[in-house]
C-alpha cells in the first residue's frame, strides 16, 4: 500500500491562497463586467442588484472550486503549489464532500463578517477584523498532526503535496 501523501503546512496554504485571491481576483472582475454590462447596471448598486450580483459571484467562485476539486483535485493555484484536495480514501472529492469544503470554508471569514455587520464598522475596519478571525481559525491547522482546518474536518477532506 503506497504511503499517503503529506499534509500541506500553514506556510503553503497561505501562499496558495494568495495566488489563488489574484486568480479569483480576474474571474470575479469578468463576471461582474458582464453583469453589470448585460444588465445595464451601475454603481451605486441599489441593494437588490447588489444581492444579485453577490450571489451570482459566490456560484461561479464554488463551481470554480468545486469542478476543479472533483475532476483533479486542484485549481491552477494548487497545481502551482503542487497541492492536491483529496477526500479520506486519497482521492479527488465527489461532488457532495466538494460543495461541503467550500461552504463549510466560508466559517473562516463569518466571525469577521459578522463583527464588521454588528457594529456597522468601515469597510476597512471590517477587512481587518475578517483577516483577524481568518487568522485566529488557522490556529487549529498548527496543533493539528494532519494540519487539517475545521472546514476540511466536516468536509471529509485535506490538502496534502503532490508526491509525482
Amino acid at each position: 500500500m503506497p504511503e499517503p501523501a503529506p499534509a500541506a503546512t500553514l506556510t503553503v496554504r497561505l501562499a496558495a491562497t494568495i495566488y489563488e485571491a489574484v486568480l479569483l481576483f480576474g474571474v470575479a472582475f469578468a463576471v461582474s463586467y458582464a453583469l453589470l454590462a448585460s444588465m445595464q447596471w451601475s454603481y451605486p448598486l441599489p441593494s437588490v442588484p447588489r444581492a444579485i450580483l453577490q450571489m451570482t459571484l459566490f456560484i461561479v467562485v464554488g463551481a470554480y472550486f468545486v469542478i476543479c476539486w472533483t475532476r483533479t483535485g486542484q485549481t491552477l493555484a494548487l497545481k502551482a503549489w503542487r497541492l492536491r484536495v483529496v477526500a479520506d480514501n486519497g482521492r479527488p472529492p465527489r461532488t457532495g464532500r466538494a460543495l461541503s469544503r467550500y461552504l463549510f470554508a466560508w466559517h473562516l471569514w463569518l466571525p469577521g463578517l459578522v463583527i464588521g455587520a454588528a457594529f456597522q464598522l468601515s469597510f476597512g475596519w471590517t477587512c481587518f477584523a475578517a483577516a483577524l478571525g481568518y487568522a485566529a481559525l488557522l490556529i487549529p491547522a498548527l496543533v493539528d498532526r494532519e494540519h487539517r482546518l475545521l472546514h476540511e474536518r466536516w468536509s471529509g477532506t485535506r490538502l496534502v503535496h503532490v508526491l509525482e
